[in-house]
């Protein structure tokens, strides 16, 4: 039996998958989600083969919620997506069903799941998020993060500094630090150049929070933060600031 839950903040749109999906009787429902907390939380219970989810929705979208989950099930979108960001995550979703969909549209993306699940090729829903051409503008101001139990939204003129951990990033603000499973490349990426300088291999600090340029050791630097904290800087690093700051 094949575990599916649905995540979509519109009633007639859950209703629309739920009705498509009884006509498909290997396939059972295990939870309709209004928001994508509740399909953080189901997703971790119920460990579904597949969900539906939307990408629009309130309090966080669709992308936002599969940065919250380890390891994703597999997705099949349905969204009101223009055709062109379409086009940019269709070669990496499952699939995507532009709302209003038909049922013989719903079903040739189940298929188009099925045949893939059984070759072992199904793409993982991490490589749609990392995908810069589909992001959300709002993901551009806030970074969302799990806490035991508890989803936190950051905004990003909060954070002072980042820093790479292992296979994480560390992301600092006035009185705490967050882990991310993220990359400083995809914070480089997404964050805006012109607030957000990389200015080391482990570091990007938040420019407002830049007080001056130290000089350490020959040929080297460290920038000191409002904070106190001090933030090496490496040759290349120490180049892009000055620029940036027009120095």
């Amino acid at each position: 039996m094949i575990k599916a839950i649905i995540i979509d903040d519109e009633p007639l749109a859950r209703s629309i998958v739920r009705e498509y999906l009884q006509q498909h009787a290997g396939i059972e429902i295990l939870q309709e989600c209004n928001d994508g907390f509740e399909g953080v939380k189901a997703i971790a219970q119920h460990k579904p083969d597949l969900i539906f989810l939307d990408i629009q929705m309130p309090k966080i979208n669709g992308f936002e919620m599969l940065e919250l989950i380890e390891q994703p099930p597999a997705v099949i979108f349905t969204t009101a997506f223009d055709e062109y960001a379409m086009k940019a995550f269709e070669a990496h979703a499952i699939d995507y069903l532009l709302k209003p969909f038909s049922k013989d549209r719903f079903d040739k993306a189940l298929q188009k799941w099925q045949q893939q699940n059984q070759l072992t090729e199904v793409k993982t829903a991490q490589q749609v998020v990392v995908n810069e051409e589909i992001r959300q503008p709002e993901e551009r101001t806030r970074i969302v993060v799990k806490e035991g139990g508890n989803i936190r939204i950051i905004p990003v003129h909060e954070v002072h500094y980042l820093e790479a951990y292992d296979d994480y990033v560390k992301i600092y603000t006035a009185k705490e630090m967050f882990l991310k499973k993220k990359t400083m490349g995809f914070y480089e990426q997404s964050l805006d150049a012109a607030t957000f300088v990389r200015v080391h291999r482990s570091y990007m600090i938040q420019l407002n929070q830049l007080t001056r340029i130290e000089p350490l050791e020959k040929d080297s630097h460290v920038a000191l933060l409002k904070s106190g904290i001090r933030i090496p800087l490496s040759k290349s690093g120490y180049t892009k600031l000055k620029s940036v700051l027009g120095l």
